[in-house]
């Protein structure tokens, strides 16, 4: 626990905007319990001993400032500058490297940098860094399109990470053309003036066509590929010997009504509901998930390429499946009038919501109906025409109790942002032809409210028995960066109490819903909140105002899920309690477990944001000169990014295209504002643009407003020549004196 603590102790403080802090307070932001705070101390002396924290007076740690030498990881931009990212995170944070003091290194490589004092801006010393040693080279192979510049080709890799070009040769080995996509082997890194070397090992097709780009993504991301002989030689043993008839300690609730409801093209359903009213009179809510571990044994073959893949990939016309579809669409998925194995957990409520009581079994279950979240909601407005009548009253009283429990949780403290998503029209060949709001109808509150009982209970029960498991937490902001969205809001001309708290943060939300600054309030407060992620740490969920939390509802697609089952069918065998208890595994083992499927949830979230871009600027590279209805998204000092709300896109305007004026960002008032014209451009403002050009490779939408901003050239303000001055007139008052 005191090597867990220590690495969350880091994460927190480099999160943090003032610096140093009180022990006590990253305590009480951690939630370390008085069972654990021992551990906790433990943790911070020993990153005291090893440098990489520091003690001062009151009980205060901090950051160890800006080193003379930093080893970390370079980050090269188009512009020719770049900044290394330490390995021991300091309190000044990322050292700069200027243009031409990079030497041979290529964004990715681990470095070592000789940081420079610059001198001190507004009370803080800035440092510049010059790379001095390449320690370990990080981008081996790379995916790009092929190009012919005079007598030499080059690759033009992929992706908003600047690599630059990279020459190749015989690329009449391969057979490949100009255009074409290719998988490059990096065999000499850059010297002097000289280009990177590589050699084609793949020809992945023509670029533009969807699947040379599916291939593209999955090489880059470095997404899993197929399952092994032996996996699926598990899966296919698992289904053959599947028999539900034979079953013995499971309840056999199969003619009881359950129904699924999920997206129209979704094919493993690992959660089905049941909701009736027992003889008090209270609701019982049934939530019944696909009993994965039944299947999987621990530390077998399947299990150990499930913690491998650490979750499913949805890709837009694609899945990567964490388990082999003969079991997340087949025996595993809880298909419509088809017996299936479930771990049920049971949460009884009175009208209003609260939870009166819980219990948990393995079970037998049949769904009477596969409803998609579109046909739930013509049924909630009255079109239930073809349905059976219990489903239609089914999903009538999850609606009653859902909008109970939503209205419980809110006045608890659980925040809901709203950030539009958009679902892509493809049409056969995989090009993107359109794309509309996604679906958020009620049906997905019901869902997500039910789901969310469902794991608060589970984590519940095992923080019950004080044993360590895989929880879901979303640690409490940092007040600094609270303070920044409180002044951002209030440059908006919005009104906040002077902290922004829980409450605050609804009132915030509920002011802006539907109007043009509803969009970046919620993406500002997004920003500052920290990523959930998966730990043992008892931190709790912020977003959700829940002190227990953990993910149980989807063991088909997400590793950690199927961990906290194999946890509460030993709960469920009355061995939860028992010593050496396999599933119960140390915090170490949890903690290691933790970081890596938090690392590949995020790769799955990042594939599939980049495939969406790429296919949406394949489409908006045909319509160049078009107009798009945005949004003001941020302002720096280079441009304004601005978001098309309908395809989901960030797009850029160049201060040279706003119009006839010299333009600058003012950080204080977060306005982008002309000298000589006054004109200003603030976050959240709505403004129509037309498509300047597109950079697919580089994952770039360049527009420019549809009318300038400022259509005259303004008459320059004439200076005063040195020495002139002006006349004053003399002004007497009564009696000529000098007024």
């Amino acid at each position: 626990m005191i090597e867990v603590y220590g690495r969350q102790i880091i994460k927190f403080l480099a999160g943090c905007r003032t610096l140093p802090v009180k022990r006590k307070f990253v305590a009480k932001s951690l939630q370390v319990s008085e069972n654990n705070y021992a551990d906790f101390e433990a943790a911070v002396d020993l990153l005291a001993s090893e440098g990489k924290i520091l003690l001062g007076g009151g009980g205060q740690i901090g950051l160890p400032a800006m080193s003379a030498t930093v080893k970390g990881v370079f980050r090269a931009n188009e512009r020719g500058f770049g900044f290394v990212v330490p390995s021991d995170v300091n309190a000044h944070g990322d050292l700069f490297i200027a243009p031409g003091d990079s030497g041979d290194a290529m964004s990715g490589d681990t470095v070592t940098a000789r940081s420079i004092k610059k001198g001190i801006r507004r009370g803080v010393m800035q440092y510049n860094g010059v790379v001095v040693k390449v320690i370990e080279r990080g981008i081996k192979r790379v995916v790009g399109r092929a190009e012919k510049m005079g007598d030499q080709w080059v690759v033009h890799p992929d992706g908003k990470e600047y690599i630059g070009l990279i020459s190749v040769d015989d690329v009449g080995a391969k057979g490949v053309v100009k255009g074409d996509k290719v998988c490059v082997e990096i065999i000499k890194y850059p010297s002097g003036t000289n280009l990177p070397a590589g050699v084609i090992t793949e020809v992945l097709g023509r670029a533009g066509l969807y699947d040379t780009e599916i291939k593209s993504i999955i090489m880059q991301h470095q997404l899993p590929a197929e399952f092994s002989a032996g996996c699926i030689d598990q899966a296919r043993s698992a289904a053959a010997g599947f028999d539900v008839e034979s079953a013995s300690g499971r309840d056999d609730i199969s003619d009881d009504v359950v129904i699924t409801i999920d997206p129209p093209d979704a094919k493993d359903f690992d959660d089905a509901i049941s909701l009736v009213r027992n003889g008090d009179g209270n609701w019982v809510l049934g939530v019944h998930i696909a009993d994965v571990s039944s299947f999987i044994g621990m530390d077998s073959a399947l299990d150990v390429e499930a913690k491998d893949r650490g979750n499913s990939i949805y890709l837009p016309g694609k899945v990567i499946p964490m388990l082999p579809e003969i079991l997340s669409n087949g025996i595993c998925s809880l298909q419509p009038n088809q017996k299936r194995f479930a771990k049920s957990a049971y949460i009884t409520y009175d009208d209003d919501g609260n939870v009166l009581g819980r219990s948990f079994s393995n079970s037998i279950i049949c769904s009477r109906a596969r409803l998609t979240y579109h046909q739930a909601d013509e049924i909630l407005k009255g079109k239930a025409e073809g349905h059976a009548g219990e489903v239609v009253a089914l999903l009538k009283d999850m609606e009653t109790l859902a909008r109970a429990i939503e209205q419980r949780r809110f006045k608890k403290g659980m925040l809901h942002l709203e950030l539009p998503e958009c679902e892509l029209v493809m049409d056969e060949k995989g090009r993107v032809v359109d794309a509309h709001p996604a679906d958020d109808s009620y049906p997905h509150t019901i869902i997500e409210m039910f789901m969310i009982e469902a794991n608060e209970a589970v984590a519940s029960l095992m923080d019950r028995f004080n044993i360590p498991f895989m929880r879901r937490i979303h640690p409490d902001p940092d007040p600094a960066k609270m303070k920044d969205v409180s002044k951002f809001v209030r440059v908006c001309g919005l009104k906040l109490p002077r902290r922004l708290d829980r409450r605050a943060m609804q009132d915030l939300l509920e002011g802006v819903k539907g109007t043009a600054r509803s969009f970046a309030v919620n993406m500002h407060i997004l920003r500052s909140l920290a990523k959930a992620e998966y730990a043992p740490l008892h931190i709790g969920h912020f977003a959700l105002a829940s002190t227990n939390y953990a993910h149980f509802t989807s063991p088909i697609r997400r590793y950690a899920d199927l961990m906290l089952h194999r946890l509460l069918g030993c709960y469920i065998d009355h061995q939860l309690n028992m010593i050496g208890l396999e599933e119960v595994l140390p915090d170490m083992v949890l903690s290691e477990v933790g970081q890596h499927i938090s690392f590949t949830e995020q790769r799955a979230v990042d594939a599939e944001r980049e495939l969406k871009t790429v296919l949406i600027l394949q489409m908006l590279s045909d319509r160049v000169g078009d107009e798009l209805d945005c949004v003001v998204s941020g302002l720096t000092n280079s441009g304004v990014f601005v978001q098309c709300l309908k395809f989901g896109i960030e797009g850029m305007i160049e201060f040279g295209d706003l119009g006839l004026d010299e333009w600058k960002f003012d950080k204080r008032q977060q306005v982008v504002v002309g000298k000589y014209s006054s004109k200003k451009i603030s976050l959240g403002e709505e403004i129509r643009v037309r498509i300047a050009s597109v950079s697919v490779e580089g994952r770039k939408l360049y527009v420019a407003p549809s009318q300038p901003l400022v259509s005259e050239r303004p008459r320059m303000r004439r200076k005063k020549a040195a020495g002139s001055y002006k006349r004053k007139r003399r002004t007497t008052g009564r009696g000529g004196r000098k007024r």
